[in-house]
């Protein structure tokens, strides 16, 4: 049995990702313009999603859920490394930390479900369009992002709790930009192993559920398109398909490159590049990828660009 936490650990050093101050500047502007286009096009598509009623629809529901958890999936990270540099400083404090990591991991699963939740809109509509408004009811869609909130925060906390019953006894510097799990258990002086049990198991779980119910989703929606007549139409279809099956590769791929693996098997800069494109890159492609080219909504967006133009003049 754990004994309660004896950490002597106050606050953690977070080294970022680079040591070079010539990078740091460069990786800064970078980190910086990618976080701005990431938070501007998601506020964007959630505008346009909720001025224009066309696109008040199960699949744009869903869409403006998505923008939403990405802009604060990256807000848990990137503002904090950003603060941290402009004030010369690396640390986070062991509340800060827990914190940090809970709101990452919250996000991670949100996004995950909300991945998982699309795919299956997006099934019903392709093999059951006749059904789909009596399927993909208000109720069921409100439903399913709330049961998805739930389950991210019982989720999260049950992981969030073991790890602040660690000890922390002397080293407390994380070679990452963010309060990562792996980083956290390797400085840890207890006993990690139920950690890495849970998260190989539990973790796991959750995050291949979804991935197996995007798989089975789009089994059916190949087999549907591969049977309509018009050579265009299985294009279009195929092409939106392969762009979310990208983005959900990229997505999956980098979690469980980091998080599915053996802890002596990590390295830092492994985790820490697959961290930078699931953390910065996928949330800042999910506009371009799920939207923009979307002609619905993208004249939802060139109404509310053409607004803010007017207002502007």
């Amino acid at each position: 049995m754990r004994s309660s936490n004896q950490s002597s650990v106050s606050e953690f050093l977070l080294l970022g990702l680079s040591t070079q101050p010539r990078q740091q500047q460069l990786l800064f502007l970078l980190f910086l313009t990618m976080y701005l286009a990431t938070v501007l096009g998601n506020l964007l598509i959630l505008l346009a999603i909720s001025v224009d009623a066309r696109l008040h629809t199960p699949m744009y529901f869903f869409l403006g859920n998505l923008s939403f958890v990405d802009i604060c999936f990256t807000s848990t990270t990137i503002p904090k490394m950003l603060t941290n540099h402009l004030l010369g400083t690396q640390t986070i404090s062991f509340a800060g930390c827990l914190s940090q990591m809970y709101f990452l991991f919250m996000f991670v699963d949100m996004d995950n479900f909300l991945l998982a939740v699309m795919a299956y809109d997006r099934y019903v509509a392709i093999c059951h369009p006749l059904h789909y408004s009596v399927k993909m009811t208000p109720q069921l869609c409100a439903l399913l992002v709330a049961g998805s909130w739930i389950v991210a925060n019982v989720n999260v906390l049950m992981h969030t709790l073991l790890i602040a019953q660690l000890s922390f006894c002397g080293d407390n510097v994380i070679p990452h930009f963010f309060c990562d799990a792996t980083p956290l258990l390797k400085l840890s002086c207890s006993d990690t192993s139920l950690n890495e049990i849970l998260i190989l198991t539990e973790g796991a779980l959750i995050m291949i559920t979804p991935f197996v119910c995007i798989l089975v989703s789009y089994i059916h929606i190949s087999r549907a398109v591969v049977r309509v007549p018009s050579t265009q139409g299985r294009w279009k279809a195929f092409s939106t398909c392969s762009s979310h099956l990208a983005v959900v590769s990229l997505f999956y791929g980098t979690i469980i490159a980091v998080y599915f693996n053996p802890l002596s098997s990590h390295s830092s800069e492994k985790d820490t590049a697959s961290a930078v494109l699931y953390t910065v890159v996928t949330p800042m492609l999910n506009p371009f990828i799920y939207s923009l080219r979307n002609r619905d909504l993208k004249r939802a967006l060139g109404k509310v660009v053409g607004r803010k133009r007017l207002s502007v003049g």
